[in-house]
């Protein structure tokens, strides 16, 4: 049976599809790869066989392969691209979608929050969510002869809104005065550092920490002062922190309903829709990456279909011989399937692998955080790619085979 490419195989009408029993060959009995090597064939026929037809002609199975893992790359890596940016984007904003700013309506002639107000905020937003007043101003912060122009922020709860590199934020903040990073290093504050603003001077009780989140109340350049402090008794506006987008977008219109029952008194903005828009943009690219690697993806398939068919062509009197000894149909069929099934197997995990590398890059040289580029989001994309990879390999291996598997014998063997 050498001329058919499979040596060793003995097939008989009515034996099954597999290799012949050589174990009591001289020289086979301790050899462990030789027993390894049976065990495959008699489990695994098909595969055997497409592995070692497709090495006949290395070079048309190496462009193949090459193909599938063109197109998977191409997936797999535009798809994490678009995940990844969605990711970094989502946590540069933080915790954006999860407040909700009130503010007077100055169209309807109201310029500041009343306590009224402010308790009818706090009941709208409910137990889950915290009501954080706030003062807004700005000033010249003084150290010595320096100085720096400051947007001023009063609030008693300020743990409610920042984080501290130094010192500790107070529980309620009734004395001395909290500075964002840029207006420490441009003073060179510390923590019992002492600055002056309009003429009063007030010890640094905590310096804030550094944030790429994007927040309504910016920390860099502010300076955070007890509200009694400020010389108007009203609040500027109020910021509600809710635990997630959803609760904060039910507490805005129950603010809404509750403020504005029978006069536009506050305005309300809900920042969770800014959030929402942003992710449908992203969602939206990702698509549209993932298709443009799906349409490489499938070019390679039209190739394999076209490798294929020319190999089964080729092969037309060898597959003519092997249905003259008795291999059925839907053995010639599983043979022709399990050799696209190689090419898309090989390919795609090659593909998949080298994706993978390439998202590790993006760590390595660009400022994207490690817990962007891990997060298990990512690992669906290469996924994804892999078993439409092996699909679409398949769907290519079908008519081929079909072609194989119903040419009478006869008929190959005249070529």
């Amino acid at each position: 049976m050498a001329s058919v490419g499979v040596d060793r195989w003995d097939w008989r009408p009515g034996d099954r599809f597999g290799p012949a029993d050589d174990s009591n060959e001289p020289g086979t009995g301790g050899n462990r790869t030789v027993s390894v090597r049976r065990t495959l064939y008699r489990r695994f026929p098909a595969v055997v066989l497409a592995r070692r037809n497709l090495s006949r002609n290395r070079l048309r199975s190496a462009l193949s392969v090459l193909g599938i893992a063109i197109g998977v790359l191409a997936i797999a890596t535009l798809g994490m691209f678009g995940n990844v940016l969605q990711l970094a984007a989502a946590q540069s904003l933080g915790g954006l979608g999860n407040q909700v700013i009130v503010n007077p309506n100055q169209d309807a002639g109201v310029e500041s929050l009343s306590d009224r107000d402010l308790r009818e905020i706090d009941r709208a937003a409910g137990e889950d969510a915290t009501v954080v007043p706030v003062k807004t101003g700005g000033a010249l912060v003084e150290r010595g002869s320096e100085g720096t122009f400051a947007q001023l922020y009063g609030t008693a709860t300020p743990g409610a809104l920042f984080e501290a590199r130094s010192g500790e934020l107070p529980e309620r903040h009734r004395q001395g005065v909290i500075v964002g990073p840029d207006v420490a290093e441009s003073l060179d504050l510390r923590v019992g550092s002492t600055v002056e603003i309009e003429g009063n001077e007030y010890r640094v009780v905590a310096v804030l920490a550094d944030t790429d989140s994007i927040t309504p109340v910016r920390p860099d350049n502010a300076v955070i002062l007890p509200p009694d402090e400020f010389r108007s008794d009203e609040f500027d506006q109020a910021i509600v922190q809710a635990d997630s987008g959803r609760e904060a977008a039910a507490a805005a219109d129950r603010i809404r309903g509750r403020l504005n029952a029978r006069q536009d008194r506050v305005s309300v903005f809900e920042l969770s829709s800014v959030v929402s828009r942003i992710d449908e943009f992203f969602d939206l690219l990702s698509g549209f990456l993932v298709g443009i690697g799906a349409v490489s993806l499938l070019v390679a398939g039209v190739s394999i279909l076209n490798i294929m068919f020319v190999t089964t062509v080729e092969r037309r009197e060898e597959i003519g011989v092997m249905r003259a000894v008795g291999i059925q149909r839907v053995q010639v069929l599983k043979l022709v399937l399990a050799e696209a099934a190689v090419l898309g197997a090989v390919g795609s995990l090659l593909g998949a692998v080298a994706s993978v590398a390439i998202l590790l890059g993006l760590y390595e040289f660009t400022v994207l955080e490690l817990s962007v580029v891990l997060h298990p989001s990512n690992a669906v994309y290469p996924l994804v790619a892999v078993a439409f990879g092996l699909g679409t390999s398949l769907l290519s291996g079908i008519y081929p085979a079909y072609r194989a598997a119903t040419d009478r014998p006869v008929d190959a063997l005249r070529g």
